[in-house]
């Protein structure tokens, strides 16, 4: 029995250590996997941050912004182009530097290097910023190619790059009242980038469909050529007559196109800085003023059309009209009678009062209104001016408007309404898109008798024969207008010393083509003159642009029709 027993405690041994045995390879085994385990997550994780190390280097070096702001859509806007595909604006790329503050070791050095690079930076807001600690700031947009480069060679650490989409102007300050600019987002704020962004654009950014391909150049009406001659004139006059300002729109009068408009002073919608300032106003269609003698062209023509006056009625201009303590005189008053043509000629304020009290104050507004001189335009820009007219017309109110006193309007709303006059009696709604032929019709209203359009350019024509217009003149395009010479209103009374000048003109007379609007604001007497009315500065800019510009409208000169008398009837459309 022992020696049974004595069998049984070895076989019991042997098995212990049998299992054990089995227990510590299994022990062995488990701790190998865990080990294999952890050198593959150790592996997986050094692989994904290989594979975002080489992502990072292919992108250039950029810092992942993941706690700025989201990035804003700056999808592509479309090109804007003159009528001849002249490029005017056009989307480029930039870069805009920004920084992640937690980041930076020495703000103080970090703003001194890159003050190397930005001579523009602003010192004191960027080392603010940076100081901040916070997750991200921006600290300069619209950096060139060559800027980044020299940044990413300086090395600092937390700053990095995001591109984005710049507006460019190849002309600068050219057309800039046109063209209007865009905030730092690539979003129209003036001009007709405001009404771009307003006419679809801004739907088909929602939609993500303004991809670049999918957006068509807009061709606007002006012709960039004639709108560089126009303001390298108006620049000109500032200096030579030492003005506060000029401006002057060509119009097409049978299209409606707008073929350049130019306010100045301007400023450069690629560095806008100045735009603010209030004497950067675009004066032609967001400034009210007192059109002088101009307006007396619609005067002339209301009488006219009436039935009641025609080009040789006798009309009393022997002495002034008063209105209790006040007077309606003649500046170089005939104190006679005057036929109509007389009156227009001379520029007779008293003819003209006498016409609008025959026509009546009810009549008289009305045809103003109807020639859309009283209300806001509309047109493709946004900056618009309200014509400004007495609360209440009274008889006096009449006969001083009549002769360009006493209601305000746009210049470009009076080049509008002298278009109307000069193409056969249509008012054509303006725009700076440009427009075919077939599309005149759509955007035109008869508001004067074909005959009395006739008798309107025999009178303009007559005006620069004989009259005020004469500076205007260009040989061989038979220019034709009227002059306006405004006093303006200073602590509530008319300046005998500060005036507002305006000139219409029109050509070729037989049959124009062209309404050419200048003014002058403040002009002084030129060197060796006396007198710094319209008929000595609005008049001649007029006769310059013409001289410069003809060309490039399509006018070509007929010397042969310079005595030849105004007969032709021009109709648009018909």
């Amino acid at each position: 029995m022992k020696f049974v027993d004595c069998l049984f405690r070895k076989r019991e041994r042997s098995l212990s250590q049998f299992e054990r045995v089995q227990e510590e390879i299994f022990l062995v085994r488990r701790i190998r996997l865990r080990f294999f385990i952890v050198i593959a997550c150790f592996f997986g994780i050094y692989l994904v941050i290989s594979i975002r190390l080489i992502h990072y280097g292919q992108q250039g070096g950029e810092i992942e912004a993941a706690n700025g702001p989201a990035q804003p859509s700056m999808v592509s806007r479309p090109d804007l182009v003159d009528r001849n595909g002249q490029l005017l604006a056009i989307d480029i790329k930039t870069y805009s530097l920004f920084a992640e503050p937690y980041r930076i070791i020495d703000v103080n050095e970090t703003v001194g290097l890159l003050s190397k690079v930005l001579p523009n930076l602003n010192r004191d807001e960027s080392w603010r910023r940076l100081k901040s600690k916070s997750g991200f700031a921006w600290i300069q947009r619209g950096l060139t190619p060559r800027q980044k480069a020299k940044i990413m060679t300086l090395g600092i650490p937390g700053i990095g790059f995001r591109t984005e989409t710049r507006r460019f102007y190849p002309g600068g300050p050219v057309a800039s009242h046109i063209l209007g600019l865009v905030n730092i987002d690539n979003q129209g704020i003036a001009g007709m980038e405001k009404y771009i962004d307003q006419a679809g654009l801004s739907d088909l950014r929602a939609a993500g469909l303004a991809t670049p391909s999918s957006l068509e150049p807009v061709v606007l009406s002006i012709d960039i050529r004639v709108q560089t001659i126009v303001r390298d004139e108006l620049q000109q006059a500032i200096q030579r007559y030492q003005a506060l300002a000029a401006g002057a729109v060509v119009l097409n009068v049978k299209s409606g196109e707008i073929l350049a408009m130019v306010s100045l002073p301007d400023f450069n919608p690629n560095t806008p800085l100045d735009v603010l300032k209030n004497d950067r106003l675009n004066r032609i269609t967001a400034g009210t003023f007192e059109m002088g003698s101009t307006i007396k062209s619609f005067t002339t023509a209301m009488a006219l059309d009436s039935g009641l006056f025609q080009l040789n009625t006798m009309i009393d201009a022997s002495k002034p009209l008063r209105f209790g303590q006040k007077m309606i005189s003649d500046f170089h008053g005939k104190y006679r009678k005057l036929a109509l043509w007389e009156v227009f000629v001379y520029s007779s304020n008293i003819g003209s009062g006498r016409e609008a009290e025959v026509i009546g104050i009810a009549r008289h507004r009305e045809f103003l209104k109807r020639l859309g001189l009283l209300e806001r335009m509309t047109i493709e820009l946004p900056e618009i001016a309200k014509p400004v007219e007495p609360h209440q017309w009274k008889k006096i109110n009449s006969m001083t408007i009549a002769f360009g006193h006493g209601m305000m309007t746009t210049p470009l709303q009076t080049a509008v309404g002298a278009a109307a006059l000069m193409n056969g009696g249509l008012l054509v709604k303006p725009t700076f898109l440009k427009r075919e032929r077939v599309e005149t019709l759509k955007h035109a209203i008869r508001i004067i008798k074909k005959e009395t359009s006739r008798d309107m350019r025999y009178l303009y024509k007559l005006n620069a024969d004989i009259g005020s217009g004469q500076q205007a003149v260009v040989k061989g395009y038979r220019v034709g207008g009227k002059t306006g010479t405004a006093e303006k209103v200073v602590d509530g009374r008319y300046s005998k010393h500060k005036r507002f000048n305006t000139f219409i003109g029109a050509f070729p007379m037989e049959d124009p083509s062209y309404v050419i609007l200048t003014f002058i604001d403040e002009p002084k007497p030129e060197a060796g003159a006396y007198y710094a009315t319209a008929a000595f500065n609005a008049a001649p800019i007029v006769a310059n642009i013409i001289r410069r510009s003809a060309s490039f409208l399509g006018v070509v000169p007929d010397f042969d029709q310079e005595s030849r008398p105004i007969q032709a009837i021009a109709v648009v459309g018909e």
